[in-house]
């Protein structure tokens, strides 16, 4: 039997004659970064995907060769002020090449950063609409906080300048007001960051005793902060049983962690402030309370003080002493009984008549 035998270059040579000849042009196409990795020599090399409802439908390898991957790199990061990373969608414009080593590779030597934060915002649309048909959007506010939460449980990376900051200014408070803090360490950034926080958050919840769970991070890019908009995570949030802060350090972004959360600030030391306020408006309050009673007692000790020397006047004028100031005497006979009247009285019968300044001894002699 006749058969055409061709070598394997053949082969890899018809396979890259047809596919130059099937796609001589540069196009534009839009793809996942499965992968990426600058190398030592300059090259960018990436692995994209597409995929839909959780299945891989295609993949391929992409390279930006050295003599615009600087430039290229600046402009992208420039543009959405995050690296290119995994998990990103993109909009490259490519040049499909075929190697009779390597097999199919596609060139990059453009990208379009606006593609890639519109494709981040439609799905944080679609999170935030789909919280909402839950009912999870919510359900933290309605929980409620201590009026001095004390025991505070912080998720956040450990060398993270946001959870230094937080820490500085609570323990620095003018008030001199003391809390517990402890740390739940948890990557903050990147595609394993919700899984982290989510871990952290129920390890919390495991421990009890808080309350309240603070998820802190020092600022980033829109696209650094992207997994902040994660659906498992604002769920997590959602459903804590105890209230949950965020405070990730963003000017600008509202993410869905923040639309979920108990409450949310813009950095760890406006959370800080947070909390330092609670006790600082309950010291007040008890300030008030102390003034008040202060007033109050101070208002009842005037009044007695008032009442004691109405009394003491009214004591003094009923003194014999002052009466007999007055220019009046007191007579008593011998038995010492006072005599207020001069029925009674007889020649003879002997009396004693006290004045202010003394007492005499009389007789009488005759009465009238």
């Amino acid at each position: 039997m006749d058969r055409q035998e061709i070598t394997l270059l053949e082969l890899q040579e018809m396979i890259r004659d047809g596919v130059e000849s099937a796609v001589p042009d540069k196009l534009w196409i839009k793809a996942e970064v499965a992968a990426v990795q600058a190398k030592g020599n300059g090259h960018c090399y990436l692995e994209l995907a597409q995929s839909e409802d959780g299945r891989l439908l295609a993949k391929a390898r992409a390279v930006i060769w050295k003599s615009i991957w600087f430039a290229l790199r600046k402009y992208f990061e420039d543009a959405t002020g995050s690296q290119l990373a995994a998990g990103m969608q993109i909009l490259a414009r490519v040049q499909a090449s075929y190697s009779e080593l390597y097999g199919l590779t596609l060139v990059i030597d453009e990208l379009e950063p606006e593609f890639t934060l519109g494709a981040a915002e439609l799905e944080k649309r679609k999170t935030i609409e789909r919280l909402e048909k839950e009912g999870l959007i919510d359900r933290q506010k309605e929980l409620s906080l201590p009026d001095l939460p004390y025991s505070l449980a912080v998720i956040s990376a450990a060398d993270a300048a946001g959870f230094g900051d937080f820490c500085k200014h609570l323990d620095g408070n003018e008030f001199g007001f003391k809390f517990r803090v402890d740390l739940f360490p948890a990557t903050m950034q990147g595609e394993s960051a919700p899984e982290s926080i989510v871990d952290a958050l129920q390890q919390v919840e495991a421990d009890g005793g808080y309350d309240a769970a603070l998820i802190l991070r020092g600022g980033g890019s829109r696209l650094d902060l992207a997994c902040f908009d994660d659906y498992g995570l604002a769920f997590a949030i959602a459903n804590c049983s105890i209230p949950v802060f965020t405070a990730i350090g963003h000017d600008r972004d509202f993410s869905v962690t923040d639309m979920v959360a108990f409450e949310y600030v813009k950095t760890p030391t406006a959370l800080a402030d947070f909390f330092i306020d609670c006790f600082a408006a309950e010291d007040e309050r008890i300030s008030a309370f102390g003034n008040r009673l202060r007033l109050a007692l101070s208002g009842k000790i005037s009044a007695m003080e008032n009442a004691l020397a109405l009394l003491e006047q009214r004591i003094k004028a009923a003194d014999p002493r002052s009466i007999l100031s007055r220019g009046y005497s007191l007579v008593t006979d011998e038995g010492g009984v006072v005599v207020n009247s001069a029925a009674g009285l007889r020649p003879g019968q002997r009396l004693s008549i006290l004045f202010a300044d003394g007492a005499v001894d009389a007789q009488i002699v005759d009465t009238q």
